[in-house]
């Protein structure tokens, strides 16, 4: 889509298309709207950065809470979203052995029980070994720390999103 048609939307069709750009978390394709019309692709994406980084701390942790933990057991089942299938599939976790999805699982456990929330990596691009090399790296992190990393990480992973959706100019 090209952000001519993008600025021709109303409010409804843009959280139509859109809201799941922040998973499960509609509302904040409804708030990055509010900067409508867009002048590129980046202003779009600016949009959905700032509408997450500006909500309250109770809002941007709801959105940390709604990622699935990565190769967990919604992945197993098959019930995460359509992105997020794509994108842990891209990294490899769909493929584990054994061994490596004990590890997953373990240090996907150690860190929700430390910090309250899941463990958030934009796994685009990313190999297995970048993965769990950043599980470890993070996991002593303190919890402010891990808050901010991982509305970071919610960011790039809606800027991969949005870039792939977005046609660049008009």
């Amino acid at each position: 889509m090209k952000v001519d048609a993008i600025n021709a939307l109303s409010a409804s069709a843009f959280e139509d298309i859109f809201g799941d750009i922040a998973e499960e978390s509609p509302w904040v394709a409804s708030q990055a709207f509010r900067a409508a019309p867009f002048a590129s692709r980046d202003a779009v994406i600016d949009a959905f950065t700032h509408a997450l980084l500006d909500a309250d701390d109770e809002d941007r942790l709801a959105v940390i809470c709604a990622h699935p933990d990565l190769a967990g057991k919604l992945a197993a089942a098959g019930h995460l979203t359509e992105d997020s299938t794509s994108e842990q599939a891209s990294a490899g976790l769909d493929s584990l052995t054994d061994a490596e999805r004990e590890e997953f699982t373990a240090l996907n456990e150690s860190y929700k029980a430390r910090f309250g929330f899941p463990f958030i990596l934009a796994v685009k691009g990313a190999t297995k070994r970048q993965i769990l090399d950043s599980f470890r790296a993070r996991l002593p992190e303190d919890r402010d720390t891990e808050f901010q990393e991982a509305l970071k990480q919610v960011c790039r992973i809606m800027a991969f999103r949005l870039t792939d959706r977005i046609e660049e100019g008009y």
